[in-house]
């Protein structure tokens, strides 16, 4: 499967943006879809997931309630939406994809198989 970040720019504090990933070369369904973001110099941090099989969606504690997570069967694309924008969530997003029931924790980048290129968000103070 080939995943496509976009949606990222630059904006205020404050502000939101969704950001896309759209799938390619097979269906979703049977897949885990994360959201991870990395700031210059530092990790690659878990954001969120969503189970596509079941929508059950998997948030990370400093998200959660400002970053929903939704999908478009038909598109086979997944969205993550940053409600309030601060300077700290400055980072390139990715997203990526394993199968569901892959062992692994749902957090953890390195239990991922497919990755897409990234989107760049900056928030500017």
């Amino acid at each position: 499967v080939q995943l496509q970040a976009s949606g990222g720019g630059l904006v205020q504090a404050g502000d939101s943006l969704r950001l896309s990933c759209a799938a390619s070369g097979r269906t979703l369904n049977g897949y885990v879809v994360g959201w991870f973001r990395q700031a210059p110099g530092k990790e690659r941090l878990f954001v969120g997931a969503i189970r596509w099989n079941d929508g059950s969606i998997y948030y990370s504690p400093s998200v959660r309630g400002r970053s929903p997570i939704s999908r478009d069967d038909v598109k086979n694309t997944a969205y993550l939406q940053i409600n309030s924008l601060k300077p700290e969530d400055t980072a390139v997003y990715y997203c990526a994809a394993k199968v569901s029931g892959q062992a692994g924790a749902i957090n953890v980048p390195a239990t991922y198989s497919y990755w897409g290129q990234g989107t760049q968000v900056t928030v500017s103070s």
